[in-house]
């Protein structure tokens, strides 16, 4: 007998559900598309680099992320690895990455029809009667997408993970360049604390034998009262210098999730040596290669595709709704056929008047979209300059590192010789002083030329966009299906 029943409610009401997709079909197929909004930038890229002439030598290109790695210091990797690792921000960025993710799977899902089950119980009375009455039910709602609203919502979120993805992996990217600026910064101002201090150590043997003259009576005392005041010149630079050394361990420290002081490893003894400059890629390259520049296409594609929302929430809806309930005085009877309520609706629903609400909201996503675009316009307009200021600066610094070495040899050699005839009384004070400053002047500069010159070359990889590409973040999330 319920096999029957049931049959016959499939026959009733099958043709209902047929006629009802029949006409959102129909509704469907007669659906103007969504305007679409161009997704790339109004910007006329130049075809070359006008700086790659300027003695700058293209290397391999540009590996994907372990560009620290060419400048073969295992301690420059060691801070590198632990910032990636422990950093507030990347950290933070990870999160926001999983958030986009979660909302793309809620856009998705609402393509999807609903179906909710739920039980209830209830004692009724009257003064005649008294009873229970029990029931269950099964409701199910789904509204059809007929003009891709829903659809464009789900295109934004999944742009919108895009760009969070992006921005992990730029957030990454100018971690590690962080990270090797203030290595290269705590080296350079360990090596020229250094030379102060070798400098100081020479002007000290100059004021004693200064101070033995001016009692002997061959030297005025104004001569010791000038080396005095080199000397303490030089004590006051000493001390910069080390407490910049000390902050450069400090910012280094805090970028790996450290307090400070606490040192993960010392920066080498030698000198930094840069890598031959990477491949450059063309300009128009850039928007697959920087992880910035493809985050702010990635929000232009969302906000196109908000607009797209926009433009179809003034159209109908289609709504179905179904749902089957039972209810009997007692558990045992709730399933009995004969306590089975059946129902099926749709709703069709078009706005009529709001205010002009939609029409403004659609104006508000054409804004953002104008908005989006010329985001994406200054982000390609600032890596191409920074990609042109690397060269320039790479090429500018190692012209200067040739030209300082050289300065720096000939002071060396003035100060000895300087050194020679002033203990020989030969040369007066002043002259020996002047080699002395003229010395620890061009062996900082020359010491600050070489860290600039391996900061250049690590403004390169950022500006290049530190070897990442699309791909490497499609491989990551294959990899850990988990987080999508």
């Amino acid at each position: 007998m319920m096999r029957s029943r049931m049959v016959r409610f499939g026959c009733r009401y099958g043709w209902s559900v047929s006629a009802l997709l029949l006409v959102a079909g129909a509704l469907g197929g007669c659906a103007t598309p969504p305007r679409a909004a161009a997704p790339e930038p109004a910007l006329a890229l130049p075809t070359a680099w006008s700086a790659a002439d300027q003695g700058v030598v293209p290397g391999p290109p540009l590996a994907a992320e372990n560009w620290w790695q060419g400048f073969g210091d295992a301690a420059l990797n060691a801070w590198v690895q632990a910032a990636l690792q422990a950093n507030a921000d990347v950290r933070s960025a990870a999160a926001a990455l999983a958030q986009a993710r979660a909302a793309r799977q809620a856009a998705q899902a609402a393509l999807s029809p609903t179906l909710d089950a739920g039980v209830r119980a209830r004692r009724q009375a009257t003064e005649a009667a008294s009873g229970n009455l029990f029931g269950a039910g099964l409701d199910a709602s789904w509204e059809l997408d007929l003009w891709g609203r829903r659809a464009a919502a789900v295109q934004a979120a999944q742009a919108d993970a895009q760009a969070s993805a992006a921005t992990l992996a730029w957030t990454r990217v100018s971690l590690a360049a962080e990270v090797a600026l203030a290595y290269f910064d705590g080296w350079s101002a360990r090596e020229r604390s250094e030379l102060a201090a070798r400098s100081l150590a020479a002007q000290e043997d100059s004021v004693r034998l200064t101070a033995w003259r001016v009692q002997a009576g061959l030297a005025p005392q104004q001569d010791l009262d000038t080396a005095r005041a080199s000397l303490e010149q030089t004590r006051a630079s000493l001390a910069a210098l080390r407490a910049a050394q000390r902050q450069a361990l400090h910012a280094l420290a805090l970028l790996a999730g450290r307090a400070p002081g606490q040192v993960l490893a010392e920066p080498r003894r030698e000198p930094p040596e840069p890598p031959p400059a990477w491949a450059l890629p063309l300009p128009a390259q850039l928007l697959t290669q920087r992880p910035d520049v493809a985050a702010a296409q990635a929000r232009l594609q969302a906000a196109a595709a908000r607009l797209r929302q926009a433009e179809v929430a003034r159209w109908p809806t289609l709504t179905l709704t179904g749902s089957l309930s039972w209810q009997a005085p007692r558990v045992t009877d709730l399933f009995d056929p004969a306590a089975l309520t059946r129902s099926l609706a749709a709703a069709l629903l078009a706005p009529v008047i709001d205010g002009g609400l939609r029409q403004a909201q659609q104006r508000q996503q054409e804004a953002a979209v104008e908005q989006a675009r010329a985001a994406l316009e200054g982000a390609l307009l600032a890596a191409l300059r920074d990609v042109e200021n690397a060269l320039v600066a790479i090429a500018a610094e190692r012209a200067r590192v040739q030209h300082l070495r050289a300065a720096e040899a000939a002071a060396e050699a003035a100060l000895q010789q300087a050194t020679q005839r002033h203990r020989a009384g030969l040369a007066d004070l002043r002259a020996l002083l002047e080699a002395q400053r003229t010395w620890l002047s061009v062996g900082s500069e020359r010491v600050a030329a070489q860290a600039q010159l391996a900061a250049a070359y690590v403004r390169l990889a950022k500006a290049l966009g530190g070897g990442w590409t699309p791909q490497a973040e499609t491989d990551t999330v294959a990899a850990n299906p988990k987080q999508d």
